[in-house]
């Protein structure tokens, strides 16, 4: 039987990295997609599913096993330059500043990018130690609908404004020193979580990725 999660490439080696934890409650089209947006604008080498054991901002009611969210996430990651991980279970880190702090001491030649939507960054100041993300690793946001206009006045977007990065410089971010951050315009993709364990048909986007969103 394979394993459940993708095994790590060697520390050794200098990768550009896309970090994208969240529950993946279930897995979909939707991560697929954010995932080769990044891996195509950011010039990176590989994407990280981080798969939370239990995320700390959310509800345990309705939260799948969380070997039943990492089976999803293996059957949508439907691309060779993504892997599946449990490295929060494994490290035993609840947020994500604490995962951050500990996958940079453990690869230090690897050049992380935080990946996360624009809603995430909406409400990133009810983050643990959310400021310590921005110092640890630049930071990729994808626009969301409706959500740009909130999440660019929003706490975080204001205190980092001159750390930001245009799009057009994006290709190079993973190789810039924190803090640093760019907001990429990336086509819609309607799949949803949230429709999905509802059954329903896709509609709006809700939470694609984020660390305790």
């Amino acid at each position: 039987m394979p394993p459940l999660t993708d095994r790590l490439p060697p520390a050794g080696l200098r990768l550009r990295v896309g970090l994208l934890g969240g529950s993946f409650n279930p897995a979909h089209d939707g991560h697929l997609h954010v995932s080769r947006e990044a891996l195509r604008r950011l010039g990176l080498d590989e994407v990280w599913w981080m798969v939370s054991p239990q995320n700390p901002l959310k509800d345990t009611v309705g939260m799948a096993p969380f070997e039943t969210r990492v089976a999803s996430a293996r059957a949508a990651a439907r691309d060779r330059r993504i892997r599946v991980t449990d490295i929060e279970r494994r490290l035993g880190t609840r947020y994500t500043a604490h995962t951050l702090a500990c996958l940079r001491a453990r690869r230090p030649r690897h050049r992380f990018v935080w990946l996360m939507g624009a809603d995430n960054l909406h409400q990133m100041s009810r983050w643990r130690g959310w400021t310590s993300i921005f110092n640890f690793v630049p930071v990729a946001v994808f626009a969301r609908p409706t959500y740009s206009f909130r999440a660019l006045s929003g706490v975080a977007a204001v205190r980092y404004a001159r750390a930001r990065v245009s799009e057009r410089r994006a290709a190079r971010l993973a190789d810039m020193g924190p803090p640093a951050w760019t907001y990429l315009f990336i086509p819609y993709h309607p799949a949803s979580a949230t429709a999905i364990r509802a059954g329903q048909r896709p509609g709006r986007v809700t939470s694609l990725q984020g660390g305790e969103t």
